[in-house]
């Protein structure tokens, strides 16, 4: 499979007869384009995938109770999951242009439903480092945001952004149809009940996959989404695209290895100031949602004596505003300028931050409703524009690019996870975590106001 082209010119995977080959909107006999099929799988997968992203917050405070495990060695295992969840997106972008999107996505669902059927056997805490940790974090890498990306560049010309919005809100979507219930499982009958339904729902994904994720657009004999069809010029055989007058585009062999394709993109990337403004706001961006909030703010909300399924709905709430809010984010992206929003969104953020402290209590107040109604719509509503600002600057690159901007966002996760933990052990509140985070927020808002999102495009080597 070739690599998805993220400019919307079709690629040479794409350039089947016209006589298979219908247009780029619709295609013939069909009520449907098959993008907007896929586009529904991979959001169902990434619902799937989503499930674990709820669970470490639900249940930290289970797991200490029965094995007495302090918050550091919890916050720990959350880390190693961050970490591989982060360092495995790039690499499972080029896997997914190696070995195609549906094997790739096969089998993380496979990890992430083994990792947490395991879960349920674990008496030691490096097992728990194991399961939550190495197993769940190369599944849930592979399924990370990156996939997103590389589903719409591969299988939209246009709306991408909106698609990307729409399939981010499947991990948002993933927490709100998950959370409660893992919620009310550690309470009664257990932890391990709700490891199990974690397993259960991404496994139950598996089959669909299979079925209908299908790998590009040629796959089913069409162009992708809003593509249209290329006027077809006669010339004698040998006869480059140049040569009739059509643009080539320059991407990967097929034969490149998926890790040295990762890291050469990397290599490229790096010497791209635009690359490292984004790799740094997404690392606050991970940090101020995965790794804060996400993680923490069910244990914070319990040591205000707040019960732990008050505090799991309220999060079930920001997943259901987090939907509206990155849908709407790839709905603006397709029509304004994407570095101003991410510097509007990291501010926004930073000011809910700063207030989180005095809003909790042992019971839901008017000003806390404000808060999570805030945050879910800022939770991933950085993504659309961040992925669309690595598509216009690094072109045929940049679905692996994105990926390595979201390994940051990742280890920033990671980072902030093990230091809230590490916080809430030494001070016994986590009060200076949130108002450090809130500070970081105001960070990422004067870089990504910094973004160039209009440099140059990278050049794509051929490798081979």
């Amino acid at each position: 499979m070739t690599a998805p082209d993220v400019t919307g010119t079709p690629t040479e995977s794409s350039r089947v007869p016209s006589s298979k080959r219908a247009s780029g909107k619709r295609p013939s006999g069909r009520r449907l384009h098959p993008a907007w099929i896929v586009a529904a799988v991979a959001f169902l997968a990434l619902v799937g995938a989503a499930g674990f992203r709820a669970a470490p917050g639900v249940l930290m405070v289970p797991l200490q109770q029965e094995f007495g495990w302090s918050t550091t060695v919890l916050s720990l295992a959350v880390s190693i999951n961050l970490v591989l969840f982060g360092l495995t997106a790039p690499f499972a972008a080029a896997l997914m242009e190696r070995f195609g999107i549906r094997k790739v996505t096969s089998l993380a669902l496979c990890l992430i439903g083994l990792g947490s059927a395991l879960t349920v056997l674990v008496n030691q805490s490096w097992q728990i480092l194991l399961t939550w940790g190495v197993l769940i974090g190369l599944g849930t890498g592979s399924m990370a945001l990156v996939f997103a990306a590389t589903i719409a560049n591969t299988w939209f010309a246009k709306s991408r952004g909106l698609v990307i919005g729409i399939l981010t809100a499947g991990s948002a979507a993933g927490q709100l149809v998950f959370l409660p219930f893992i919620a009310a499982l550690a309470q009664n009958p257990g932890w391990r009940g709700a490891s199990l339904l974690i397993a259960a729902g991404a496994l139950a994904v598996v089959p669909l996959v299979l079925r209908w994720l299908r790998n590009s657009p040629a796959d089913v004999g069409v162009l992708p989404y809003g593509a249209q069809e290329p006027e077809v010029q006669v010339a004698d055989a040998g006869t480059t695209a140049a040569a009739v007058g059509k643009p080539e585009v320059v991407v990967p062999k097929d034969s490149t290895n998926a890790a040295v394709r990762a890291l050469q993109v990397l290599k490229r990337a790096v010497k791209v100031r635009t690359f490292w403004a984004l790799v740094a706001g997404f690392a606050i961006c991970g940090a101020t949602t995965n790794g804060l909030i996400g993680t923490h703010f069910i244990p914070s909300a319990h040591d205000h004596g707040m019960p732990e399924t008050t505090a799991a709905g309220l999060l079930a709430v920001v997943g259901i505003f987090d939907i509206v809010g990155t849908i709407a984010s790839g709905w603006l992206t397709d029509r304004f300028n994407p570095k101003v929003l991410l510097a509007v969104y990291y501010q926004f953020r930073g000011i809910g931050l700063l207030v989180l402290p005095l809003l909790l209590g042992s019971s839901v107040e008017p000003s806390m409703i404000i808060f999570v109604v805030v945050y879910g719509l800022d939770w991933v509503a950085t993504v659309p524009p961040t992925a669309a600002i690595c598509r216009s600057v690094f072109g045929a690159d940049g679905s692996v690019v994105f990926g390595w901007v979201f390994a940051a966002h990742q280890l920033g996760a990671a980072a902030a996870a093990l230091a809230a933990g590490f916080i809430r052990d030494v001070t016994g509140h986590y009060n200076y975590a949130w108002l450090g985070a809130a500070a970081m927020c105001t960070v990422a808002a004067v870089i990504s106001a910094t973004v160039r999102k209009d440099a140059k495009k990278v050049p794509v080597a051929v490798s081979g």
